[in-house]
């Protein structure tokens, strides 16, 4: 395969919970099984998606969004991270043509951005013709949008197929795949949305799920199809050897488990030794000039991270030690000094943070974000702003005033609040960024690393 050549697909949907994560999942899995090298991508800010993604291509997943970088950087990801597959294909997020304000991040604007030729999922369930009306609306809506062809979805038999197939047809859309109804090819979700792929049957599931639609999809066409898109210029510039100055740790177990591959690596170009531990499992910090404590579901596990005595004295040993500590939503919550579960149960964490976390029944924010530095932090200065986003069910509560880390910006209401924690060398909030959007954020991190190294 030549530079430019890139095959790429998208599969879009009309809503959200239309099947798109189970088809791509088994698209991804069936391609693999016929010895192409996959690499998947998923639209949006979304970490458990990616997951299921990664284990069915058998590679780790990138995301693509254009609120968390710029276009040039997306780009960038896409072409750098492709370069040696066969294939690559790019999950939408909710329906085709929704995103942030102004459709920012859309499934639809991905697809514009790198000429990606796209399948759209519509789940059938109820309804026959209109499937049709739908299909043709979605196409017309936008033509820089190449729809190709539709997968129907959830179809309950084989006179039900022949009609939606035949009324999309007649609109002169192929219908490239049709799945059944399917309930044992489902993922189990959970307060956050699907079940992490870490949680679930892992490869048996996946494995389940390419059987599924193996028989479903025409992949002849659908191969052809991602052949035919466009050529893309290869602009990224060749990565040199860094010379690793600091270590640091980040959390990873069932507890943390979300971060952007590529955000990681904007760490390691700075000169950072990526070191992983679990603070469930592990006894302690391992040696490091730095902590990070990416986003999860420490409430799930909040029984087991209250009970690992010794690791929480470690971190907060290191905190009182000066060491620099960045933590994201889940994370942010393990530093705070306890959280009440769904039960109302409380579970005492590592108290680095003065704050105390509740779980919610509903869920209190989510969404797009820009957040303006109230002070100088660990990652930015005061008054830059950050984009991220939220998706959280807890809040914080407090019995005494907090130097609060940012002033928050909703993308869609603009409505304003403080939140976070941000003293000295330690950094927590809701907030979820992506370093290839900010790489000053990165660099700085790692230069407060290094000074604390170089004070020990």
């Amino acid at each position: 395969m030549s530079n430019a050549e890139r095959p790429r697909l998208v599969i879009g949907a009309i809503h959200s919970g239309s099947g798109k994560t189970t088809i791509t999942c088994g698209i991804i899995a069936a391609l693999a099984a016929r010895g192409l090298k996959v690499h998947p991508y998923k639209v949006g800010p979304d970490y458990i998606d990616p997951g299921y993604l990664g284990l069915a291509a058998g590679v780790q997943a990138d995301n693509l969004d254009t609120w968390l970088t710029d276009e040039a950087e997306i780009k960038k990801i896409f072409v750098s991270a492709s370069k040696d597959a066969d294939i690559s294909v790019i999950e939408g997020v909710m329906g085709l043509y929704d995103g942030g304000r102004n459709g920012i991040s859309s499934t639809a604007q991905i697809a514009r951005l790198l000429m990606a030729p796209v399948l759209l999922v519509i789940d059938v369930r109820s309804m026959g013709d209109s499937a049709a009306a739908i299909a043709k609306g979605f196409r017309d809506y936008d033509p820089a949008v190449d729809i190709r062809g539709v997968i129907i979805n959830r179809y309950r038999s084989e006179n039900h197929k022949k009609i939606v197939c035949e009324a999309i047809e007649r609109i002169g859309l192929p219908v490239v795949g049709a799945v059944p109804h399917n309930r044992q090819a489902e993922v189990r979700e959970r307060h956050l949305g699907l079940l992490p792929a870490d949680e679930n049957q892992n490869s048996a599931h996946i494995e389940n799920v390419r059987q599924v639609i193996e028989s479903a999809i025409n992949f002849e066409t659908i191969i052809k199809i991602a052949q035919s898109a466009p050529l893309l210029k290869d602009d990224t510039a060749v990565k040199q050897s860094v010379v690793k100055k600091v270590k640091i740790a980040v959390a990873r177990d069932e507890a943390f488990s979300f971060y952007y591959k590529e955000s990681i690596a904007v760490l390691e170009s700075y000169g950072a030794e990526i070191i992983c531990f679990s603070p469930v499992h592990d006894k302690m910090i391992p040696e490091c000039h730095g902590l990070i404590f990416g986003g999860g579901f420490p409430e799930v596990f909040a029984a087991e991270l209250a009970a690992n005595i010794s690791m929480k004295k470690s971190v907060a040993d290191a905190a009182e030690n000066g060491m620099p500590i960045y933590a994201e939503c889940g994370g942010f919550m393990y530093l705070t000094r306890e959280i009440k579960d769904f039960n109302n149960i409380a579970h005492r964490m590592t108290g680095v943070i003065p704050l105390n976390c509740k779980m919610n029944d509903r869920l209190r924010t989510v969404g797009y974000v820009t957040a303006e530095a109230l002070s100088d932090n660990i990652i930015a200065l005061k008054g830059e702003k950050l984009r991220g986003h939220e998706f959280h069910f807890s809040n914080t509560e407090t019995d005494k005033e907090v130097p609060q880390a940012f002033e928050f910006t909703k993308n869609r209401t603009q409505e304003k609040y403080t939140a976070g924690f941000a003293k000295g060398n330690i950094l927590g909030s809701y907030l979820h960024l992506h370093f290839a959007g900010f790489p000053n954020a990165a660099e700085r991190f790692v230069d407060r690393c290094l000074k604390y190294k170089m004070m020990q």
